[in-house]
């Protein structure tokens, strides 16, 4: 395009997009003609060096994120929290700074962007135009960042709900990272690893540890004798025929609750299971109370003949 041309460019006339002083340059567009833009009163604003928005409204994350990538260069890619809500996590939290990865040696971190260097930069994937971390990489950069424990196991558990990574991926991942700002992550892996789905059953998971009851199995499907399927207990103790649900409302929409709740509940009393219903509240607000339950379930299953069951694989 001529010089003197620029100015009808589209992407300059009807644009709120981010562009690099380079490609402006390169346009045509005089340096002074940049500077003049980006000061007070002009119709542009530089967001990080070498990064320029052509507009002065607030620039929104997606329009941060594509400054950061601007400044800190091509191989950079997008990591933690803001990849894992282009992952479309839901139980993500809200970023307030663009996490980026990037090889050693390249820009350090400043305003809002954070330049993470390392040795072990990861094959990118794109979601929604631009490059982001694996998943696994994502989230344990991300949770070596929160200090909300309950935040670090919801998104955890989230992703694996979702079948987006496994628990393999996440335990490979922690042991290939660094120790710094892990523990939190290690913490909430460990019920992960036991079969546990969501924040709500890390709690019971927790509570059953401090109960002093035989160790039990996690979210297994289990058959009567005939091989017809009962239920999907959160905890499953087959050697006393005793279940633990957590009904939470998380998983279950209004209409289909309490009818799903009914017919499952009469699956286990057609196969002589003893099953104890806690919602998540009480294990929170009352954990000595539902300790007490759970002990007084499992001592009543163990008085009853041990029904005939099996579960999924065994």
């Amino acid at each position: 395009m001529r010089i003197g041309n620029w100015a009808k460019h589209p992407v300059l006339v009807a644009s709120r997009a981010v562009v690099s002083t380079a490609w402006l340059r390169e346009l045509g567009v005089p340096g002074r003609t940049i500077t003049r833009r980006c000061e007070p009163g002009g119709t542009w604003q530089k967001l990080l060096p070498r990064a320029i928005l052509l507009s002065r409204a607030v620039p929104t994350e997606d329009q941060r994120i594509a400054a950061a990538l601007i400044y800190a260069g091509e191989n950079a890619i997008v990591t933690g929290l803001s990849a894992l809500r282009r992952y479309g996590l839901r139980q993500a939290p809200a970023p307030n700074r663009v996490h980026l990865l990037a090889p050693r040696g390249a820009v350090t971190s400043r305003d809002f962007v954070v330049i993470e260097a390392t040795t072990r930069l990861p094959r990118s994937r794109i979601r929604m135009d631009v490059p982001v971390a694996p998943i696994p990489r994502a989230l344990i950069d991300a949770a070596r960042r929160l200090s909300n424990p309950r935040a670090v196991q919801a998104m955890m558990a989230e992703a694996i709900q979702r079948r987006d990574c496994t628990v393999a991926a996440l335990a490979q991942e922690l042991a290939d990272g660094p120790k710094v700002g892990s523990s939190l992550a290690r913490k909430a892996l460990i019920p992960l690893l036991d079969g546990v789905h969501s924040v709500a059953e890390a709690d019971a998971w927790e509570l059953w540890q401090r109960s002093g009851l035989p160790a039990c199995q996690w979210n297994v499907k289990i058959f009567d004798e005939h091989g017809n399927f009962i239920a999907k207990p959160d905890a499953w103790c087959r050697k006393v025929g005793f279940a633990w649900e957590i009904d939470s409302r998380d998983h279950h929409s209004e209409d289909d609750d309490f009818a799903n709740t009914v017919a499952r509940n009469a699956r286990y009393a057609a196969a002589g299971i003893v099953v104890l219903q806690t919602l998540p509240a009480w294990i929170r607000s009352e954990p000595d109370k539902v300790i007490a339950q759970l002990r007084a379930a499992y001592e009543a299953a163990e008085r009853r003949p041990c029904p005939n069951t099996r579960t999924q694989g065994s």
